[in-house]
């Protein structure tokens, strides 16, 4: 964030938000040191360091700032906008009428020990499923968090549907989603069955070999574009990288506020570093897949720290047969072992 935004964002947590100056902590110093804790995942022992006040003081201040962001909600949120017969954009023309696409994404959470039962993921990581829906340009328009890691993304949908003031599809409009959910009215997902992922899609085979091909690889240029903005989200805030040490209602008033700074960013500075720097990692790899932007390397790590496109791609550049091992090396190792 450039002294530019800091200074939008300061004036309208001031006038929008509520955020008053006391007498010896301005508002950008307020401002300064809840951004001290989501941007680099301090702690409270730090940030008194950083700033010279008590922790009492930081806590205070950092708990009023959260407070006027989620606030703002009906300002930074995006408003849906349809893509209309106008639109130039290779990847969204194809799709009149979208709002845009939506998926879920775990963020790490720390809960009592009597409900990790409810927050584990299926990887047996303790998480929440949130729920983000956002448009072309890379904003969300609906964010719902604190619902539980063991969730489905179907059951977390319907219940931001279900919510008084949840998730509303105008009749005609739809967004993009994949498999994980139903295919129902306000909601268009893949054909099932046929090659989808950029994994998927192989050099040797080939691009879309029939109609059902060419709707998936489609879809999969334009619903990326979810998958593109948690990564640049994850990017931006580094508290998300971790469990937090706050309780769980707090926990996810912190991630809806980490979103609705995300659309300020995105509003307030056209030309993010971050994003280009994304764009320009994941473009280095060849234009053939150039509109098959993946999602962020930190959503990418497997088990073993690295990443699936990582060793599909050095199994690619093998040339030659594989070597094999040999009998006398089968009884060598039998021997020593």
């Amino acid at each position: 964030m450039d002294s530019n935004a800091l200074r939008s964002l300061c004036y309208m947590l001031e006038h929008s938000g509520g955020v008053k100056p006391t007498k010896n902590v301005s508002v950008p110093k307020q401002v300064a040191m809840f951004l001290s804790v989501i941007a680099h995942h301090k702690k409270n022992c730090v940030v008194k360091h950083d700033f010279i006040r008590s922790s009492r003081i930081v806590r205070k201040h950092f708990h009023a700032v959260l407070h006027a962001v989620c606030k703002m909600h009906t300002i930074l949120l995006a408003k849906p906008t349809p893509i209309g017969d106008d639109c130039n954009d290779p990847r969204w023309k194809w799709f009149k009428g979208c709002l845009g696409a939506l998926d879920g994404t775990f963020i790490d959470v720390r809960v009592a020990d009597h409900e990790k039962g409810r927050y584990l993921t299926r990887k047996g990581h303790v998480a929440q499923n949130v729920l983000g829906v956002c448009n072309p340009n890379m904003q969300f328009n609906f964010v719902l968090s604190g619902c539980e890691g063991s969730a489905t993304d179907s059951r977390v949908l319907r219940d931001a549907i279900h919510r008084p003031n949840g998730l509303r599809v105008p009749s005609g409009n739809y967004y993009l989603c994949d498999n994980g959910y139903a295919k129902t009215d306000g909601f268009l997902t893949p054909y099932h069955g046929v090659r989808y992922h950029l994994c998927e899609w192989d050099r040797s085979v080939g691009g879309p070999q029939n109609k059902v091909e060419l709707f998936n690889s489609k879809h999969s240029c334009a619903r990326n574009v979810i998958e593109r903005t948690f990564g640049l989200l994850k990017v931006h805030w580094g508290i998300l990288h971790s469990q937090l040490f706050y309780p769980i209602d707090v926990q996810s008033k912190i991630i809806i506020a980490c979103c609705l700074l995300h659309n300020f960013i995105c509003n307030e500075m056209p030309e993010n570093p971050l994003e280009m720097e994304l764009l320009d990692t994941h473009d280095a790899g060849g234009t053939m897949y150039a509109d098959y932007i993946s999602t962020a390397h930190v959503n990418t790590l497997d088990d073993d720290g690295s990443s699936r496109e990582q060793r599909q791609g050095s199994n690619k550049q093998r040339s030659g047969p594989r070597r094999t091992w040999t009998i006398v090396e089968e009884e060598a190792l039998v021997n020593g072992l």
